[in-house]
């Protein structure tokens, strides 16, 4: 069984070839039960979890487990995590794969996937709200499928969003990178707006965001937390990457439908059906839409599958 590291990760994957095989996949034949989350502790205040995440496919069976503890320091990580790989047709276990780096991947890649599809082609500024780790991927997930001209970046510590601007600037010559002091006039400004903090209350408010933007929200995992607030959802047409993560985990959708505005049957699709076309998609340039991401084993599954194959 080989192992495989973050460096040959980072080797074997890249924009768009990895949102291409994240829009096939879910557009085929596989199998996801749900992801399991553990909390470790029943304090309200204390957010330390773990979870495991199942799927296989044609080639590969995978399982990602992970842990997530928002409040670590350095030198330690707030999300750690390993995917296991074995073969489909007779289940060897093939790698141990670092799945950290998956997971970097592959969000942003489902990311670039919603922008792919939902937001409208001449897209040209993109507002990113959050400084972590997966800042730089979003916008190279973003970036590699649309024209962008200008991203406006947004964090509570304007010295680590200017930091994303210069390391960003020197990868993207071709895009101009503006800290964002400003979030409501960065809201109004952006054609694709991607939310991925920690906040716990909303960021993006409705009445800021114009028509034809396309809003994309990864960060809260939490049902009574969300990122933006209830005015959006209702103006929006509304998408998420599976309804089970949705109705679980999602705050932007179910503290509206705990208000009574919004339903299950208000969210328009999952990611299959936006990607294997049975599913409404973005009808004209006026339109809002929004994607909630929780995360699904099976981007994992793919990220390592390729990880793996670039190792043989």
């Amino acid at each position: 069984m080989k192992i495989i590291t973050a460096d040959q990760v980072h080797a074997a994957l890249s924009y768009p070839a990895l949102i291409d095989a994240l829009g096939e996949a879910y557009a085929g034949e596989f199998k996801m039960p749900p992801r399991q989350v553990f909390l470790l502790d029943d304090d309200d205040s204390n957010h330390d979890a773990f979870a495991v995440l199942p799927s296989w496919g044609q080639e590969f069976i995978g399982v990602k487990a992970f842990t997530y503890f928002p409040e670590n320091e350095a030198p330690h990580k707030s999300i750690y995590a390993q995917i296991l790989l074995f073969k489909r047709d007779h289940g060897e276990p093939l790698a141990l794969v670092d799945g950290t780096t998956v997971t970097l991947w592959r969000t942003a890649g489902i990311s670039g996937l919603a922008t792919r599809l939902l937001s409208r082609e001449n897209s040209e500024t993109m507002l990113l709200l959050g400084t972590g780790n997966l800042a730089p991927y979003l916008i190279r997930a973003n970036a590699s499928v649309r024209n962008l001209k200008k991203v406006l970046v947004w964090g509570r510590n304007a010295e680590k969003a200017a930091a994303v601007c210069e390391a960003a600037k020197a990868e993207h010559p071709g895009i101009d990178f503006v800290v964002a002091d400003d979030r409501q006039s960065a809201c109004g400004e952006a054609d694709i707006i991607v939310s991925a903090t920690g906040s716990h209350e909303p960021l993006v408010l409705g009445d800021w965001v114009k028509p034809g933007t396309h809003t994309d929200f990864i960060g809260n995992h939490h049902a009574t937390k969300r990122e933006c607030d209830t005015e959006l959802i209702t103006k929006a047409k509304v998408y998420c990457d599976t309804y089970v993560n949705a109705m679980k985990e999602a705050g932007e959708i179910l503290v509206p439908i705990s208000e009574g505005v919004f339903t299950k049957e208000d969210i328009v699709s999952d990611l299959v059906g936006m990607c294997n076309g049975s599913a409404t998609l973005r009808q004209s340039d006026d339109e809002i839409t929004l994607f909630k991401s929780i995360g699904m084993a099976l981007s994992d599954l793919v990220g390592a599958g390729l990880a793996y194959k670039a190792s043989e």
